[in-house]
């Protein structure tokens, strides 16, 4: 079972990312330590006592439709009331909306623990989060007014809709499509799918945001709209009237997140007899519709990274357990009667060990995100744009990275189980299951590095991202020159993977500028490896430094793992042509 580890989430959020400095430095006003450890506290015995227990029985019940009306496994309903009630859904909204406006490193510490508890559960808040974003930002007085505070406190859940059956990933191919009704609204037609929590029965009212196009919309993403669209038309006094024209026509038989409705959704096509059309207001401008969208995209990307610490968080704490109870074989360190618990055997505990370490870095990168994103907001001018170009930075890291690591680490919890690790009972492949979704969508692991190499390693005029590689250099220098015991060839190994990190930093950044997208694309996926674990290594060194006991993981992944990042240097630097030409053979004349 499932036990938030609400000690290592504090240590890594005050001490790694930075929370402890912001606070002291009044960044966040009168947020104290003390606050913080209340609320991670009481987050984690909510995850652990509560959503944990549940998890099993949404995996296997999974959610059930009939006649368009979508029902959640028993149990998870009222977990959601109770989830509400204690106000989670408000910890990060905005204040004049009935939020606690606290720090956004908090509201994804807290977002992990509902993650690795359930992640079926932990999905769907995540886009109600993102669409308060969306419409505290980009939406007028008159929808906020009417729709916010009951999105905030979680009394209505959010959506977002993107994805056509011709439109996954090229958002430039959609085809639903909005006409103006005359009087500010407008009639929103079109097929959405792979639509998360799209229609359930935790909520009476489901807010969907639905990116659509005009009639005279320009070709492409220049001409979308986002629209806002309501399961149930709301009243000038809040109240709910007229069920509109959207309706859920099939759910979708997934890997895993089994519980989490995954919706093929209808606007627009005369439900219950309705007038054809399903009403909607517009957010924003017209034709703007995907750069408020992104708002929302962004917040997900980076919740959607936690998802992958959570499952291998949990993942890790399953194969420990059971490393440690089951027993097989000889193993020399073991002194007791009979075969010796396989956590004895060399092997299990390198596996052991990766898990942690790459759960622990995954952490890092994502919380060190959330500390940008909170910094970008709490200060002003020049070091607000700097805070911003670093969120930037991170994001498709934490996105991708700590996804990939979500797999991985699920991957090597079935492999300590061994042949029981492929059987549902022990739970360590549901973990896997579960994982494989995340590196999917809000933007696969792949276009992550296309965003990273093309948008992010320019920002700054190209320098940003040194200044990043500095400050991890400079926590190397730190482990050089401490004097503590155990670190062994830590800072040579750090030093190492940071020359690689520039000199493949350099290479893509000179592609770029000569006009040669082609051979930096061919990097985009290793480079965005590289630079994780070149930059987990230095967090988990900088971890080790304040604390010590974490100094022998730190060694462990140095000095047994750290080295791949030359051997992705040489792919970023050397691997595009033969890249070119074997895949040439790939595509059919």
């Amino acid at each position: 079972m499932y036990r938030a580890p609400v000690e290592d989430i504090a240590f890594t959020l005050k001490h790694v990312a930075g929370m402890k400095s912001a606070i002291d430095a009044g960044a966040f006003g009168d947020l104290g330590e003390d606050l913080v450890d209340a609320v991670l506290g009481e987050a984690g015995r909510f995850a652990t006592e509560e959503v944990a227990p549940l998890y099993k029985i949404g995996d296997e019940h999974g959610a059930v439709l009939k006649d368009a009306v979508v029902t959640t496994p028993p149990g998870w309903k009222e977990l959601y009331r109770r989830w509400i009630e204690g106000g989670w859904n408000a910890l990060s909204g905005p204040e004049e909306y009935g939020g606690q406006a606290l720090p956004a490193m908090l509201g994804v510490a807290a977002l992990e623990m509902w993650n690795s508890a359930a992640m079926a559960f932990g999905i769907g808040p995540t886009l109600t989060m993102g669409a308060v974003e969306a419409l505290d930002k980009h939406a007028s007085e008159g929808l906020k007014a009417k729709y916010l505070a009951k999105l905030v406190s979680g009394e209505w859940m959010g959506t977002m809709n993107l994805t056509e059956p011709q439109a996954g990933s090229d958002l430039a191919a959609l085809r639903s499509r909005a006409e103006p009704a005359g009087d500010g609204t407008y009639r929103i037609f079109g097929q959405k799918i792979f639509i998360t929590y799209g229609e359930h029965d935790f909520t009476d009212n489901i807010v969907h945001l639905v990116l659509a196009r005009l009639p005279d919309a320009p070709a492409g993403t220049r001409g979308i709209s986002l629209f806002l669209v309501p399961k149930f038309l709301v009243g000038d006094d809040g109240s709910l009237g007229a069920r509109n024209d959207v309706f859920c026509s099939g759910l979708e038989h997934k890997l895993g997140i089994h519980a989490s409705p995954t919706c093929t959704m209808i606007y627009g096509d005369g439900f219950q007899g309705a007038q054809p059309g399903a009403i909607g207001w517009l957010i924003g401008e017209e034709n703007k519709g995907l750069a408020c969208m992104f708002t929302m995209m962004n917040n997900a990307r980076l919740c959607v990274g936690m998802q992958g610490v959570a499952v291998a968080e949990a993942a890790t704490q399953k194969a420990i357990a059971y490393a440690n109870e089951r027993r097989q074989g000889k193993a020399a360190s073991f002194g007791g009667a009979g075969m010796a618990p396989i956590v004895h055997h060399p092997d299990v505990q390198r596996n052991l060990l990766t898990m942690k370490a790459l759960t622990q870095i995954a952490r890092a990168i994502s919380y060190s995100c959330a500390h940008a994103i909170d910094l970008a907001r709490a200060t002003s001018d020049d070091e607000a744009a700097h805070w911003r170009d670093r969120a930037n930075l991170l994001t498709p890291l934490a996105k991708a990275f700590s996804t990939d690591v979500g797999v991985e680490v699920a991957s090597l919890g079935v492999q300590v189980h061994g042949g029981m690790g492929f059987i549902e009972e022990t739970g360590a492949a549901a973990l896997y299951r579960d994982a494989r979704i995340a590196p999917i969508y809000e933007g696969t692991n792949g276009i992550q590095a296309i965003d990273l190499v093309m948008r992010k390693l320019p920002l700054g005029g190209g320098e940003h991202v040194h200044g990043y590689i500095d400050e991890l250099a400079g926590i190397a220098n730190a482990v050089r020159t401490s004097n503590l015991e155990g670190f062994g060839r830590t800072a040579d190994a750090l030093d190492q993977a940071l020359s690689d990190l520039t000199q493949a930093t350099r290479f893509l950044q000179k592609l770029s500028a000569d006009g040669r997208t082609e051979e930096a694309l061919a990097g985009a996926t290793p480079y965005l490896r590289l630079i994780s674990l070149a930059a987990g290594g230095a967090y988990l060194a900088r971890a080790a430094l304040v604390d010590q006991g974490r100094i022998a993981l730190c060694r462990f992944f140095a000095e047994n793992l750290l080295g791949e990042v030359s051997a992705l240097k040489e792919r970023v630097i050397g691997g595009a042509e033969s890249l070119a030409a074997a895949g040439k053979a790939l595509i059919s004349a």
